[in-house]
Formats: C-alpha cells, sequence, structure tokens
C-alpha cells in the first residue's frame, strides 16, 4: 500500500517538485496551497496529483484538511513541511502583522501539521517529517528577522520532535535551502542576482529539483537511521 505523504505549498516552485518527486518514488501525494486556485488546478491537471486549499497557519483549518485526507487515504505518514511566506524589512520599518505573518506561516504551520499526524506516525510505528528551513535561518539575512527566525526555529524544531518520534519509528530532518531558481528569486534585480551566485562556490542558483531529490532520501523507507538532521542543499554558499 502506497504512503500517503502531504506537501505544503506544494503546488509551486520548490513544493511542485517536490509532490512530484514523491509521486515518481510512489507515494500518494496530497499538495496543498493557500490561494493560487488558477496555479493549483493547472499543477493538478498537469499531474494528477490532488490538491487541496487551506490555510498552513490555521490550525483548525489544518485539522479539517488532515482529517479528510486520513478519511480518504489512510493515515499521513510522510509529512513535508514546505509552506513558507515572506514580509521583508529592516527592524526599524517591520510591524507586528509582518512579523506574526511570516512566523505563524513557517513556524506556526510546522507545528500544526506536526501535531495533526504525529499520532498517526505512531499508531503506524512509521513516519518521515522533513521541515524546509533555509541557508538564511543559519546565517541570517538584512531585512529578514521574521523569516530567519521562523527558518532557525525549524531547525530547532526539527532537532527536538526527532527526540520524540525516535522510538516511535518516526524520523524528523530538516532541508536547509540555499538560493534557488524559483519564481521568488527570479524577481531578484539582476545586478543583485548575480552578486548572490557570485558568492556560491558551485557558481549557480539550485534548482527545485535539487531539493527535492533530498526530500526523497530523507522520506524513503530505507532513511530510518537518520533523525534531527539539517541538509543543507546550497551549493557551498554556507557550510554549516
Amino acid at each position: 500500500m502506497s504512503r500517503v505523504a502531504l506537501v505544503t505549498g506544494g503546488t509551486r516552485g520548490i513544493g511542485a517538485e517536490i509532490s512530484r518527486e514523491l509521486k515518481t518514488a510512489g507515494r500518494t501525494v496530497i499538495a496543498s496551497y493557500a490561494g493560487n486556485d488558477a496555479a493549483a488546478q493547472a499543477f493538478h491537471e498537469e499531474t494528477g496529483i490532488r490538491v487541496m486549499k487551506f490555510d498552513v497557519a490555521d490550525f483548525k483549518q489544518c485539522e479539517t484538511a488532515v482529517q479528510q485526507i486520513t478519511a480518504e487515504f489512510g493515515p499521513i505518514t510522510v509529512l513535508v513541511n514546505n509552506a513558507g511566506i515572506t514580509r521583508d524589512a529592516t527592524l526599524a520599518k517591520m510591524t507586528r502583522e509582518m512579523w506574526d505573518a511570516v512566523v505563524d506561516t513557517n513556524l506556526g504551520g510546522c507545528f500544526n501539521l506536526c501535531k495533526l499526524t504525529f499520532d498517526g506516525m505512531r499508531t503506524e510505528k512509521f513516519g518521515r517529517i522533513v521541515n524546509i528551513g533555509s541557508i538564511n535561518g543559519q546565517a541570517g539575512q538584512y531585512g529578514q528577522v521574521n523569516y530567519a527566525a521562523a527558518k532557525s526555529g525549524i531547525h530547532g524544531f526539527t532537532k527536538a520532535l526527532a527526540q520524540e518520534g525516535a522510538r516511535f519509528g518516526i524520523t524528523v530532518n530538516a532541508i536547509a535551502p540555499g538560493y534557488v531558481d524559483t519564481d521568488m528569486v527570479r524577481a531578484v534585480p539582476a545586478d543583485v542576482l548575480q552578486k548572490i551566485i557570485a558568492r556560491i562556490p558551485m557558481g549557480r542558483l539550485g534548482h527545485a529539483d535539487d531539493i527535492a531529490r533530498g526530500v526523497v532520501f530523507l522520506t524513503a523507507d530505507e532513511a530510518d537511521f537518520i533523525t534531527g538532521s539539517t541538509l543543507s542543499i546550497n551549493g557551498g554558499q554556507h557550510m554549516y
């Protein structure tokens, strides 16, 4: 029986590639999204992957979604917490609303979905959780105290939950991507982007499938002795 995988933010960018690769690996994949109905529908039509709309920052919406997925497909035993947003500004200009939005989505969403799926994984005596952090949660980034704090929190959350899950056959790991060739990064001014690439020893931006292959590796049945780890996929930009 195919293991059921939920990928949050799984219809665009890195998340879409993760969803595709997990399906190729034989998982039954459900990809969540927050707002772009047209993109989600196009992704579903292209891949055949089930899409589901809910806000990862809203615990009740997450609870309803997990209950629906479990009733239709069975327990979620592979969880990829990929959903994330940015609201960039220096601290002097950052509002409390900008702080709350990023922390509630990026870190709060990770808590919500882990909380709601962990008991099912314990019952199954199997679980694979991968939380998507960031190079900026490891090294910091100017104008991103909210994002860096949330992503750094994900790395700490991962190490703590890994200790709780190990005896139940649940592994909990993180991936910290560097700068990846997504719509968000392509929006960076060309001169700034060239400066970023110049700091990457591999000489290029990452690709979404670089991250997706890491997720497939960490969620494999055979990856049962890897837990509490952060896999940095950044072309050598930050060696941590």
